[in-house]
């Protein structure tokens, strides 16, 4: 299997991206921004059929439209944003402006599949340079901006108490995940990124109440599913992102049963505990 380049390409990129969305996905979870999340990737989608309607690299688009997306989000607040209908009716207007550019452009339908559900097993050597370059550079931002982003992602009211600039962590925050979005889509796609964005840090969410813990837990996931996901498809010819997907969800209802059921012998012992001291006295 890893005597071909497709599947070193697929390994390294996929492994790279899954720790980034693994990471910042813990944070997208904390602030409840998944929906944006979800919104950048159909933006981003518009994005990458524009760049091809206009003869450029479908990531200089995809950069373009989230980004900008994210500045005009961070302007208005994300508040404006957590009404489901607002979120609709923008998914519904890029999805439309993306087959438009793309029913314009003279590019193929393989690049279209590509950009909606991925091309992890057909990344060129560019491409992987170029995921790399940005899960990279998210990385390095979330670490200068650890601290505060974690203060206020984890305590809103205390970082605004301590006089946090929150206003620009927000926006600062809303960049690094259009990035991060840019470089997701092009190993699961615009439709399914939120899978990895989210779905590990929710799982993780289930194991661990502290924050280093849950980076962890939501990082092995993503890396986890994503091997999994690469050796299945390999040997099935079946498409990756499926089981990238289905493992994720298996990992996410493990975890929230195995939560559940800790939660369970915990009020157990509870009430045992009260009941012993009831008959004592």
């Amino acid at each position: 299997m890893f005597q071909y380049d497709f599947m070193q390409h697929a390994f390294v990129a996929g492994t790279v991206v899954a720790i980034m969305c693994g990471v910042i996905g813990v944070y997208v979870i904390a602030r409840g921004v998944s929906f944006i999340a979800h919104m950048f990737s159909e933006i981003g989608f518009a994005g990458a059929s524009f760049a091809m309607y206009m003869g450029w690299n479908p990531i200089n688009g995809l950069l373009l439209f989230t980004t900008t997306s994210a500045l005009a989000i961070g302007q208005l607040g994300t508040k404006v944003f957590r009404r489901d209908l607002s979120i609709n009716v923008i998914i519904s207007i890029f999805l439309g402006f993306g087959l438009l550019f793309l029913s314009l452009s003279t590019k193929n339908a393989s690049n279209a599949f590509s950009i909606l559900f991925g091309s992890v097993l057909s990344i060129s050597t560019q491409q992987v340079w170029e995921v790399l370059g940005l899960s990279i550079g998210v990385l390095i931002l979330l670490l200068i901006g650890f601290k505060m982003l974690t203060f206020d992602s984890f305590d809103p009211v205390g970082a605004e108490a301590a006089g946090l600039p929150v206003r620009v962590i927000s926006i600062t925050f809303l960049l690094i995940l259009s990035i991060a979005v840019v470089g997701a889509v092009q190993i699961v796609g615009a439709l399914l990124v939120f899978t990895l964005m989210t779905t590990p840090a929710a799982a993780a969410r289930h194991l661990s109440q502290k924050v280093s813990r849950m980076i962890l837990f939501s990082v092995l996931l993503a890396v986890i599913g994503l091997w999994l996901g690469l050796v299945i498809g390999y040997y099935t010819n079946l498409p990756v992102s499926f089981f990238i997907t289905a493992i994720q969800g298996i990992f996410y209802f493990a975890a929230l049963g195995w939560r559940n059921y800790h939660e369970r012998i915990r009020i157990k012992e509870s009430l045992d505990e009260t009941s012993t001291k009831r008959a004592a006295s």
